[in-house]
């Protein structure tokens, strides 16, 4: 390798890619087109990076296998940076495995990396922690020891364990300062700060508060009966009861445990639940029969009881909370968007659907809806569309994102 590509690979280690570029940014040959195709990616054209790092690809001959396989990874990178989650994960896998057959054990492991943060993206937890078991952060830099721990808070953030996600961002903070790159400092201090956002308001007895992800934590290990906002779901006594797919339900027993310990009046229920004012005798029928739907749904958590003007929430003797999202004027689905866009990048409606695990023309619906409102804006036309927040996001997105739920 001639000096002028290793210092421009020096230079890309440590985060700078403009001197990487002062050394090779009139040479086409390969390794040079290579190192011009990360730098553009650091420096933000992803546009750039990606033909320049396909240039490169075809560049390489057949019996460069491991430089070849470089550049499949700096490609699945560069996919992973701009959301184009639909890049071929096998690509990846093949790439990871080359390298290591070619003793490139450094590469290897920021492949894996790579899968494990595109695991992390689109939910799949276990999938991110297996991968994440199979790598040992004490054999790689301090910049890749850096992403490692920042998977590792990901994971436990999404799984509402606040201590062991604090842990992995005091030992990512430690291993960004010894390697010095600013830019991996300043992801770690993003995290910090959405881990020290409220990312959900409890309402209990009539009063309403804002809970950080600590909080939750606390609240999710009491013997309290929770009707869960942001998962529809009601916990308690160590079981949970999934009703998002049961709306009519999930609308009357958190209108139910809201009023706890009172009864709400029928009207009141019928209004919450069935979106009208306008009832007569059939809407009461309906009821007695939903709530007679909810009461068997949440037996094994709680009971109802009729009152002379409605119905009361029965709990025994364990105190009923509400578990709210942070913001109160979205929907599910548009908080689930919310959610992936509140990370900065710029989404296409197709790769939300595939982190969402949704069709693309749901995602759509949902995206008009909230630009109509002011959440999203959209960025260019066509198949070329991105979506991204207005900036300063007010909240933060661990309790909104999918695939928390054991079992799920």
């Amino acid at each position: 390798m001639d000096f002028l590509i290793t210092s421009a690979a020096r230079a890309l280690a440590s985060g700078d890619p403009l001197a990487a570029l002062n050394h090779v940014a009139l040479r086409d040959d390969a390794p040079a087109l290579a190192l011009r195709g990360i730098a553009m990616a650091q420096l933000g054209d992803f546009a750039r990076a990606k033909a320049l790092l396909r240039s490169a690809v075809h560049a390489f001959g057949p019996k460069e296998a491991a430089a070849r396989a470089r550049c499949v990874v700096a490609q699945a990178e560069v996919a992973l940076a701009s959301r184009d989650l639909a890049w071929p994960e096998k690509s990846l896998i093949a790439a990871r495995n080359t390298l290591g057959r070619f003793g490139d054990p450094i590469n290897a492991a920021h492949a894996a990396y790579l899968q494990a943060r595109r695991q992390l993206l689109i939910g799949k937890l276990d999938d991110a922690e297996g991968t994440l078991a199979g790598l040992d952060p004490a054999a790689v830099p301090p910049a890749s020891r850096t992403v490692h721990e920042l998977i590792a808070a990901g994971i436990a953030m999404r799984r509402v364990q606040a201590k062991t996600a604090r842990a992995a961002l005091t030992r990512a903070e430690l291993a960004a300062r010894h390697a010095g790159i600013p830019a991996l400092s300043a992801e770690v201090e993003s995290v910090s700060l959405a881990l020290n956002t409220p990312v959900a308001r409890l309402i209990s007895q009539g009063q309403e508060q804002d809970l950080l992800l600590d909080e939750v934590e606390t609240l999710l290990d009491s013997q309290a009966l929770i009707v869960d906002g942001c998962r529809h779901v009601v916990r308690g006594n160590g079981k949970i009861v999934p009703l998002a797919s049961r709306p009519v339900l999930f609308a009357l027993v958190r209108t139910l445990a809201e009023a706890w310990p009172q009864d709400v009046p029928r009207e009141t229920l019928i209004f919450q639940s069935f979106r009208t004012r306008f009832f007569d005798e059939t809407h009461r029928v309906r009821l007695r029969v939903e709530i007679g739907r909810l009461r068997a749904a949440i037996k094994p958590l709680a009971d109802i009881t009729a009152t002379a003007r409605g119905f009361r929430l029965e709990a025994g003797d364990a105190e009923v909370a509400v578990l709210a999202r942070p913001v109160a004027d979205v929907d599910r689905d548009q908080a689930a968007v919310l959610a992936f866009l509140t990370d900065g990048q710029a989404w296409s409606s197709s790769a939300l659907a595939l982190a969402l695990g949704t069709s693309q023309r749901t995602v759509q619906r949902t995206l008009d809806g909230l630009a109509s409102q002011g959440f999203v804006q959209p960025l260019g036309l066509g198949r070329a569309r991105r979506w991204t927040t207005p900036p300063v996001p007010g909240f933060t997105s661990s309790l909104l994102l999918p695939a928390l739920l054991p079992g799920q």
